[in-house]
């Protein structure tokens, strides 16, 4: 279903405009995949995991943290297979709200652009000689 929702989003039959139940849901995603690390305030744990309010990486270019998200970076896990475009863009639109944060939502068709080039990357990867 949620991949379903993926297409009709990348397809334009599903508004990209983040609603408020997309965001409550980001929170919620968020408490369960990300706060155990980046705390439930946002503020992180100094010199281990980046504080996320205020942080210039949520607040600027939405490329950034999808593409985080999905590969993961330093110690931080990659979670393309374990979340959906959907719950990638609610997560994002909720930090991006949240604490303080004022950005612009991130829509389902942002995650899914990055999505598949991470994927036509690694194909690339994947077939170069080890």
């Amino acid at each position: 279903m949620k991949s379903l929702v993926s297409l009709f989003a990348a397809l334009g039959l599903v508004s990209a405009v983040a609603s408020p139940a997309l965001a409550a849901d980001g929170r919620q995603l968020f408490l369960d995949n990300c706060a155990a690390c980046h705390q439930p305030t946002g503020k992180g744990v100094a010199g281990a995991f980046p504080a996320l309010a205020g942080s210039k990486v949520v607040l600027g270019d939405p490329k950034e943290p999808i593409t985080r998200i999905l590969n993961g970076r330093g110690g931080m896990p990659a979670f393309q297979n374990d979340l959906s475009d959907t719950e990638v863009s609610a997560i994002l639109t909720y930090i991006r709200s949240a604490w303080g944060n004022k950005a612009a939502p991130v829509a389902v068709p942002q995650v899914l652009a990055f999505r598949s080039n991470t994927r036509r990357e690694n194909a690339k990867a994947s077939l170069q000689a080890h």
